[in-house]
């Protein structure tokens, strides 16, 4: 039973998430964003994002426990088993939460080489006990519903991608005595990495150990080598859904919103960057290529870093160099860029020291306009309604003009303070702060700090009761947010989807596309699919499709696409008689009309032999036999597949 299997940890182990995500989730100096060394906070944000989604875990087990409570009492005490995996998680949990604390409170300037190192190592371990005991979940024994298995599966699958991008040194974690204190298991592990494959002053065997050994180099420290050396990989990049924003390519002085136009479903791929992309110290992507004296291509930065170490090999083929120029790649930089634009990769710039990368490599100082930033972000505290509604009106502004000023704003700490003006009573400013929070959306680092910083409920409560623009810009900003698939989960959870439906049936032309962008997006995730029918989206759909102006068939075609695999979705669909007018469109829709009506009817067809006798009834066997001979690709092997299933119907 569920209540027999948590045994009395469950109250800690949601304390402890709750701490975890409140270290990250608070303004100020209670942000990752603005105190962790930036060594770090790439580490410490990932790791609180996918504890905090373990919240919906331990909600239901606690639920549970209390039905449960009197048949756990008369059933004795709880086994060893049962017992020893929720006190591991509490271990591990307790060990992410003083892991956490020490990596924010880190200075590159101040720490050695070796602290780092530890700290990194300490992630490692972290990431692989949490995912193992994960794994360890017996579904049978818990009475989880679907939704949450899939939400604990998400988690898995990202700690399990961390730990491999990590390197190969947790491997060598031992596997036995999960509740051992995980400082031990570091000081055994360590130590072993150290005696065994240490070697001083040259590259590792294998680059992909140079995050995790450590390196005296003589005597000297290099603080900032450790960042350099790390183990965070970005050996693929898993593309968005393929849903156009228009504003995620347009001009920058156009604010990002839904797009018009839906496409078709397609599952996510990982782009496989090319090898020779890579930056061979830190194997991501090479932003900033240049050659050093034996020819080899490095990342500018990491190659920098490891000469300033006092380093005078080539890392790769261990020569000695010649010389230390580093001699810009100009080719390769452009071949990069260009794989970027095809691929619709952001390039980011990135702050250091006050300077700003620039696409061709040299930096701009951007120190006054850190300055000026602050100065408006402190504004934005004011009792003045009036100056309050100025600075944040002038931060929109500034947050659509370029990635610069999205960085930046970010940088000073001003997107707590944003989320905390979404429930201003002023509307203006509560208008200018959620369309602040969209823009700044647009640049992906940015995604991880608005969700830590506890934005859904907020932006759910101005989707809601705000302006039309703010309700249109608050269902944007759930797309934009949504495209990473934990935020999937966590905004589904929120009530969001109910008060998309709304703006879908009751909201302005742009408000619609927004709502239907958003809602597409996230009933990706199957966990929103159920909800999104809860919340009356086929009535809203139906009607979209029967709507005169037919300005928005498109989109309510591709959304039902979505849904129609969905058992609870078939039924709604079902008995809204929509199969008559899916079978009208199939006569008269445009082309991708036809294609997405096809696989709806055929996804509401399959093993139900009620819905193929009527669509037979309903005479759709000619629209289809033309859509078979005349349409796109994909409608031509929809239809077909249809018609084969009425004709084994007549055979039976």
């Amino acid at each position: 039973m569920a209540g027999e299997f948590a045994g009395d940890n469950t109250p800690e182990l949601l304390c402890l998430v709750h701490d975890i995500t409140g270290m990250c989730a608070g303004g100020g100096g209670d942000s990752f964003s603005l105190t962790a060394d930036v060594m770090f906070r790439k580490d410490c944000t990932d790791l609180v994002r996918r504890i905090s989604l373990l919240t919906y875990l331990f909600e239901e087990i606690r639920e549970l426990n209390k039905v449960n409570c009197s048949a756990s009492s008369s059933s004795g005490t709880v086994s060893d088993s049962e017992d020893s995996w929720s006190s591991d998680l509490v271990v591990v949990l307790q060990s992410a939460k003083r892991l956490l604390s020490v990596a924010k409170n880190f200075s590159s300037n101040s720490s050695s080489d070796e602290a780092a190192k530890t700290i990194i190592f300490q992630f490692q371990c972290v990431t692989w006990k949490l995912e193992k005991l994960l794994s360890s979940l017996p579904y049978d024994d818990l009475d989880i519903s679907e939704e949450v298995k899939e939400q604990v599966d998400l988690v898995r699958s990202q700690l399990r991608r961390a730990t491999d991008k990590y390197g190969f040194m947790i491997s060598k974690m031992p596997c036995d005595d999960l509740s051992k204190p995980l400082a031990q298991e570091i000081n055994q592990v360590f130590g072993k990495s150290m005696s065994g494959l240490y070697k001083q002053n040259s590259c590792p065997e294998y680059l992909s150990e140079l995050g995790s050994i450590p390196k005296s180099n003589e005597g000297k420290s290099c603080s900032t080598y450790g960042a350099g050396s790390r183990l965070e990989r970005t050996r693929s990049i898993h593309a968005s859904y393929e849903v156009s924003l228009s504003t995620i390519t347009a001009p920058e002085s156009q604010e990002i919103s839904g797009s018009k136009n839906l496409p078709e479903v397609k599952k996510p791929e990982a782009i496989v960057i090319p090898e020779d992309f890579l930056c061979p110290i830190s194997l991501e992507l090479m932003r900033d290529p240049v050659i050093v004296a034996t020819g080899q291509t490095y990342e500018r930065s990491y190659i920098q870093r490891w000469i300033d170490c006092g380093n005078t090999t080539c890392p790769k083929t261990q020569q000695k160099l010649q010389h230390l120029t580093l001699t810009p790649n100009y080719v390769l930089r452009s071949l990069v860029s260009q794989w970027c634009i095809d691929h619709n990769i952001e390039q980011p710039t990135g702050l250091t020291n006050g300077k700003i990368k620039k696409s061709d490599g040299s930096f701009r100082d951007v120190t006054g306009d850190i300055a000026a930033i602050e100065a408006l972000v402190r504004k934005l505290s004011c009792r003045s309604t009036e100056e309050c509604r100025a600075a944040v009106a002038e931060i929109r502004s500034l947050s659509k003009r370029s990635t610069d000023n999205r960085i930046l704003i970010a940088e000073v700490g001003a997107i707590p303070i944003l989320v905390n003006l979404l429930t201003s009573e002023d509307v203006m400013t509560q208008e200018n702060a959620v369309t602040s929070i969209l823009n700044l959306s647009i640049y992906e680092n940015n995604k991880g700090l608005i969700m830590l910083a506890g934005a859904i409920p907020s932006i759910v409560q101005v989707l809601r009761a705000g302006t039309m623009e703010a309700r249109e810009n608050a269902a944007a900003t759930l797309f934009s947010l949504s495209l990473a698939d934990e935020n999937k989960i966590i905004i589904g959870a929120s009530g969001a989807i109910s008060a998309l439906v709304e703006l879908l049936q009751n909201g302005s032309p742009r408000g619609k596309k927004d709502a239907a962008t958003a809602l597409f997006n996230l009933c990706i995730y199957q966990g929103n699919k159920g909800r999104a029918i809860r919340a009356g989206i086929i009535t809203a759909l139906l009607k979209m499709l029967t709507d005169s102006s037919k300005s928005m068939v498109d989109e309510a075609l591709t959304i039902m696409s979505v849904l129609a695999s969905h058992q609870e979705a078939k039924v709604s669909i079902v008995k809204a008689s929509t199969i008559p007018v899916l079978i009208d469109l199939l006569r008269t829709g445009l082309p991708r009309n036809k294609e997405n009506a096809a696989a709806i009817l055929l996804a509401l067809c399959k093993r139900d032999t009620d819905n193929l006798s009527c669509i037979s009834r309903l005479g759709a066997v000619i629209p289809l036999s033309e859509l078979a001979r005349t349409g796109t690709e994909r409608a031509k092997r929809k239809a077909t597949s249809l018609l084969e299933h009425l004709r084994k119907l007549q055979q039976l």
